[in-house]
C-alpha cells in the first residue's frame, strides 16, 4: 500500500468539505429520489436514509474533525534496542483494503471513507439499494476531491452489485480484503459472516439493557431510560430492555409509573411474567427469542430481576454486547456491574445513547464494534491501523 503524505491527505479532505458544501442541493435532491422510492415500511431504516441541510453540515463536520486529527500512520508504539544490537521499532501501519457493507445511511459513505482514507487505506463501499442515488453523488464528490489533488479515484470506490454479486465478491474478492465490516442488522451480519473469506469485524447490533437497582434514584432512572429509548430509535445504542430490581421500594407503583412514562411517549411496552402480575393487561414477552431481539422501534420490554448478580447474568446471556447501564446511588454496586457486564460500553447513571464516536470524543466512526478483536467500541481513526515491526541490524544472524 503506497503511503500518502499527511499534507496531501488533508488537502483532499479540504477539497471534500468545499465540494460537499458546493453540491449540497444536488446531494439533497438525489436523496429525495431515494426517499420517494422508499416504502417507509421500516421507520428506522427510513430515518437513517434521510439527508437534509443539517445532515450535509454533519458530513462536512465529520470530514473536518478527521482532517484535524493527527495522522495515525507511522506512529511509534514501542522502541527498544536489544543486547544483541538489534534496533526494533513497532509502528502503526495501514490495514490495506477495507470493505464496509451497510444499509441505508448515506452519511456512512462519508464517515467510513474519510476515516479509511486518512488512515491510508483503500475502501470499498457497499451501500444498500435504498440509498443508491445518494451514494452515487457522494462517490462523485470523493472522486472530484481526489482528482483535484492528483490521486487515483480507486482509493474510495462504491460497489454497484446485487446480492448474488456481493456474495461472490466476498467469497472470491478480486483484491485482498484486509478488513470487512458489516454495519447493520442480524441478517446482514449473518450474510457477511457466512460468505466472507477475509477478517470480519461485526458492528451494529444493539439490544441494550438498563438495570434499575434497588438503590436507584428513580427520577434519574426515568430520565435516563426515556432518553435511551426515544432519542433515536434507529440507533444501535438505543435501549431495548429494562430490568427493575424486585427489591426496590414500592416496586408495583414504580413499574406502573414506568409504564405510564412509556405510554405517554408512544412506546409499546411488553412485560415478563413478574411484571405481568402488576400490569395484567399488557402483552407478555412472547418467547425467549424476544430477549435476544434488537427492536429498532418504539418498543421496550420491562422485566423484574432479583438483584445485581441476576441482572448481570441476564444481560450477559441476552444482550448484543453493545451497551448496558445501571442506575444506582451505590458506587461499589455500579463498579461491580461495570466490571462484570460483558459489553463494549458500560454506564453508571447515564444513557446508552452516548455509545457513539462523536459523543465519546473519538470523532467520526467507521462503526461500533461488538467484537473483541482487534477493537471493541467506536472504530475511529486511531483504530483503522494495524502495526508493523521495523528491525535494524548490522549483518545480524540468528545462532
Amino acid at each position: 500500500m503506497k503511503l500518502i503524505k499527511s499534507e496531501t491527505k488533508n488537502n483532499v479532505l479540504k477539497s471534500m468539505m468545499n465540494i460537499l458544501d458546493k453540491r449540497r442541493e444536488e446531494i439533497i435532491a438525489a436523496n429525495k429520489k431515494d426517499q420517494d422510492a422508499f416504502s417507509r415500511d421500516d421507520q428506522a431504516l427510513y430515518d437513517r436514509l434521510v439527508v437534509d441541510d443539517k445532515k450535509v453540515d454533519d458530513m462536512i463536520r465529520s470530514v473536518r474533525e478527521v482532517m484535524e486529527q493527527d495522522d495515525p500512520v507511522g506512529q511509534v508504539i514501542e522502541h527498544r534496542k536489544l543486547d544483541t544490537g538489534l534496533d526494533i521499532t513497532n509502528k502503526t501501519a495501514p490495514f490495506g483494503n477495507i470493505l464496509i457493507i451497510y444499509e441505508s445511511r448515506p452519511d456512512v459513505t462519508i464517515e467510513a471513507a474519510v476515516l479509511a482514507f486518512k488512515a491510508n487505506n483503500k475502501i470499498y463501499l457497499k451501500g444498500g439499494k435504498e440509498a443508491i442515488n445518494s451514494n452515487k453523488i457522494l462517490e462523485e464528490c470523493w472522486h472530484e476531491a481526489l482528482k483535484e489533488n492528483g490521486l487515483e479515484k480507486d482509493w474510495i470506490e462504491l460497489l454497484h452489485m446485487d446480492r448474488n454479486e456481493t456474495q461472490e465478491f466476498l467469497k472470491n474478492p478480486p483484491v485482498q480484503l484486509d478488513l470487512i465490516v458489516p454495519r447493520g442488522g442480524e441478517r446482514l451480519i449473518g450474510f457477511v459472516k457466512e460468505h466472507a473469506t477475509g477478517a470480519v469485524l461485526v458492528s451494529g447490533r444493539g439490544n441494550n439493557f438498563l438495570y434499575v437497582s434497588k438503590n436507584a434514584d428513580f427520577e434519574v432512572a426515568k430520565k435516563v431510560m426515556l432518553n435511551a429509548k426515544i432519542d433515536k430509535i434507529s440507533g444501535c445504542n438505543a435501549l431495548d430492555k429494562v430490568l427493575v430490581d424486585k427489591n426496590i421500594a414500592n416496586f408495583d407503583a414504580k413499574v406502573k409509573e414506568l409504564y405510564q412514562l412509556f405510554k405517554d411517549n408512544a412506546v409499546n411496552v411488553l412485560v415478563d411474567e413478574d411484571v405481568s402480575k402488576v400490569l395484567p393487561d399488557l402483552e407478555k414477552v412472547p418467547s425467549e427469542d424476544t430477549w435476544y431481539e434488537e427492536f429498532l422501534a418504539m418498543k421496550i420490554v420491562i422485566g423484574a430481576i432479583a438483584g445485581l448478580d441476576a441482572a448481570i447474568d441476564k444481560i450477559n446471556k441476552y444482550s448484543g454486547g453493545h451497551s448496558a447501564s445501571i442506575i444506582t446511588k451505590d458506587k461499589d454496586e455500579a463498579l461491580t456491574f461495570m466490571e462484570q457486564v460483558d459489553s463494549a460500553a458500560v454506564y453508571h447513571n447515564a444513557s446508552t445513547r452516548f455509545t457513539d464516536g462523536g459523543q465519546m470524543g473519538v470523532g467520526a466512526e467507521l462503526a461500533i464494534s461488538t467484537d473483541k478483536l482487534h477493537h471493541r467500541g467506536p472504530l475511529g481513526l486511531k483504530q483503522l491501523v494495524t502495526n508493523k515491526y521495523y528491525v535494524l541490524g548490522e549483518g545480524h544472524v540468528r545462532v
